[in-house]
């Protein structure tokens, strides 16, 4: 039995990037970079299911097949409809609160995972938490917290860009649904850390160089990049997508 409200984390993966075609399949220190996702939130405190949301398009068959490998369940769906596979992913592996992960994060921190968790669990009345409401940690460590029932509620309102980006048409409207934020201090919103380009991957396979095949530590990352700006420097000039492109 589990101990309190159920969380399951869901992953949204697929293989047709548009900067960086493959990027969450490729090895990285022995594992995917998908890999690196899955364990985070497997060995995230509080989460109990992991589930990954891919495409039912052919070019992800691969993806299904490595999360599997990986030890996730797996969910598909339309490609670019992605509220409609987080959707799925709930109905299929029912929880009380979903934790949203992307997998072109590799080093996220299981810590962080597990504190939207606790503080979900410690206030469900809340609609979201997230790591992202205030920016104050790397592009790279997003992990956002949504109520099951506000997430249902997205796949039968959410329409535009808010369906691919699956949490926006809820943060944009904090009158309507409750929603909080994790901070650290000193912020480090400066730095990136999530892979989109050639740059970012650059950047990504020297941290791990560095700090070893583990799962991210927040705090690591930031003092290693503190420390190490010519790594800064790989991937300072890229600009992160705006919501809707």
């Amino acid at each position: 039995m589990r101990a309190g409200p159920g969380v399951n984390a869901v992953i949204q993966a697929r293989s047709s990037s548009t900067r960086l075609p493959g990027k969450v399949l490729r090895p990285l220190a022995g594992r995917s970079v998908l890999g690196w996702v899955v364990r985070a939130a497997a060995v995230a405190p509080g989460i109990d299911e992991v589930v990954v949301a891919t495409s039912d398009a052919a070019d992800d068959d691969e993806v299904a097949a490595e999360a599997k490998q990986c030890g996730a369940q797996v969910v598909r769906g339309p490609l670019d409809d992605v509220v409609a596979r987080f959707g799925l992913a709930l109905s299929r592996y029912p929880a009380d609160a979903v934790v949203r992960l992307t997998a072109d994060c590799p080093l996220l921190d299981p810590a962080l995972i597990g504190r939207l968790a606790a503080v979900w669990r410690a206030e469900p009345s809340l609609d979201y938490v997230s790591t992202t409401l205030v920016r104050t940690l790397p592009r790279g460590f997003d992990a956002e917290l949504v109520r099951a029932e506000v997430l249902a509620e997205q796949v039968t309102t959410a329409s535009g860009a808010d369906r691919e980006h699956v949490t926006s048409a809820i943060y944009r409207q904090p009158a309507r649904y409750a929603c909080t934020g994790v901070v650290v201090s000193p912020a480090a919103d400066d730095l990136r850390v999530t892979l989109d380009t050639a740059e970012d991957w650059k950047l990504i396979s020297a941290v791990v160089d560095e700090l070893g095949d583990r799962p991210g530590e927040w705090r690591s990352v930031v003092a290693l990049l503190r420390a190490r700006p010519d790594l800064v420097a790989l991937n300072a000039h890229v600009e992160q997508k705006k919501l809707g492109q």
